[in-house]
C-alpha cells in the first residue's frame, strides 16, 4: 500500500495528534508499507491565529495536487480539518476516490473556549468535512458515542498506544530530589481549553510541574508564581519529568483521549482528573488513579496508588495493534 496521510498538524507541535501520527509513520513503515505525509512543512506556513506555535499552510489546490499525484498513493488519510486537510479532500472527491478521516480534537469546544463561536455552527462544519469519508476514526467509544448524536457517520473506534519502553518506572531524577512532596505534574499544551488554573489554584502542600508551552504560559507564570514551569520536554527529558512526579495531574475537560494519561501510568505515576471523556475512556473504573469533580481529593486518593499497578495497566496498551487497527479502517482505491 502507498498511503499518503494528509496533516495540519505536525512537527515542530508538541502534542498526542502528533506523536500518534508519528507513530503510526514509523510502525506502517516497518511493517512494509510505503508512507508519505503532506504536512505545513512542506509549504509556506503561518502562524495560526491566538496559537503560534501551531503554523498553518498557505498553499493553492494546484501545489496541494501536485504533491498528492507525485506521490501517486493507493490510500488517503485526512489526519484534520484544516487548510490541508481541505484541500486534500477537495482533491479526492473531485477524482473520485475514497478516503478515511479521523477527529482528534474537540475544536467546536475550543473555538468557543476562545472566540465564544456558538458550538453547534462548528460542528456543522466539521460534520460536513468528514461526511465524505469512508470512515472517520475517533479514539474513544465516548467520542463515538458523542458524534453518533450529533449526526456523524461512519464512525470507527481507534484507539491509542503508549511507548513503554520510552516511559518506564525509575528513580527521581537529581533535580527533583529535594522539591518539597508530593510533586504533581501535568504535561500539554499550556492553553485555555487545558483547564490549567484548576489545577494551578489548588491551594494545597508539594510542587506543582507544569511541562509544555502555549499562550497561556506567560499569564499562568504571572498569576502561579509557585508553580514551576518547565516548558517543553521531548524524549529522555520527557520521560525523566514523568518519573520525577507522585502523581499526574490531568485537568482538561475537553479532551478527546489524553495520551499524556498513558504516558503517566506507563512511568508509574498514577492519575487524578476529571470524571470526563478522555479520563473516563483512559482510566474509567481502573484503580490507577482517581477522577473526582473535586480535583484536590482526586489527587490525594491517586497519591495511593501503586506504581507497579500502573505501570501493569499501561502494558495493555500496543501501538503494534493501534496501527493495525489504523490501517484496518483506510480505504485503499488501488
Amino acid at each position: 500500500m502507498r498511503l499518503l496521510i494528509v496533516t495540519d498538524a505536525w512537527h515542530p507541535q508538541v502534542n498526542g495528534v502528533v506523536r500518534t501520527l508519528s507513530t503510526m509513520v514509523e510502525q506502517l513503515r516497518a511493517a512494509g508499507d510505503v508512507v508519505e505525509t503532506l504536512t505545513p512543512a512542506d509549504f509556506r506556513s503561518v502562524p495560526c491565529p491566538t496559537y503560534p506555535e501551531i503554523r498553518l499552510a498557505v498553499c493553492s489546490p494546484s501545489a496541494v495536487a501536485r504533491r498528492i499525484k507525485a506521490f501517486q498513493p493507493t490510500a488517503v488519510h485526512i489526519a484534520t480539518e484544516g487548510p490541508l486537510g481541505f484541500l486534500a479532500r477537495r482533491y479526492a472527491l473531485k477524482n473520485g476516490w475514497p478516503f478515511s478521516t479521523s477527529f482528534h480534537t474537540r475544536f467546536p469546544e475550543y473555538i468557543h473556549a476562545r472566540a465564544r463561536v456558538p458550538v453547534r455552527w462548528s460542528y456543522a462544519l466539521i460534520r460536513w468535512f468528514h461526511k465524505p469519508a469512508a470512515s472517520v476514526m475517533v479514539p474513544t467509544q465516548a467520542v463515538l458515542d458523542d458524534l453518533a448524536t450529533r449526526g456523524f457517520r461512519n464512525l470507527k473506534l481507534w484507539t491509542r498506544g503508549v511507548d513503554t519502553q520510552a516511559f518506564q518506572p525509575g528513580p527521581k531524577p537529581d533535580w527533583a530530589a529535594d522539591l518539597p512532596r508530593p510533586i504533581m505534574l501535568s504535561v500539554g499544551r499550556v492553553a485555555v481549553e487545558k483547564g490549567l488554573p484548576d489545577f494551578l489554584a489548588l491551594n494545597r502542600p508539594g510542587t506543582k510541574l507544569v511541562v509544555g508551552d502555549g499562550p497561556t504560559r506567560p499569564d499562568l507564570e504571572r498569576r502561579y508564581p509557585n508553580a514551576r514551569f518547565l516548558g517543553p520536554k521531548f524524549g529522555a527529558d520527557l520521560a525523566e519529568a514523568y518519573r520525577a512526579a507522585d502523581v499526574f495531574v490531568f485537568p482538561s475537560r475537553t479532551d478527546t483521549f489524553g495520551l499524556v494519561m498513558l504516558e503517566a501510568l506507563a512511568s508509574g505515576v498514577p492519575v487524578a482528573a476529571y470524571p470526563v471523556m478522555g479520563p473516563i475512556d483512559v482510566i474509567g473504573s481502573a484503580p490507577v488513579g482517581c477522577l473526582n469533580e473535586d480535583l484536590g481529593l482526586a489527587i490525594d486518593q491517586a497519591l495511593a496508588v501503586p506504581a507497579d499497578q500502573c505501570r501493569a495497566y499501561a502494558e495493555g496498551f500496543s501501538w503494534a495493534a493501534c496501527a493495525q487497527r489504523f490501517r484496518s479502517f483506510l480505504a485503499p482505491f488501488a
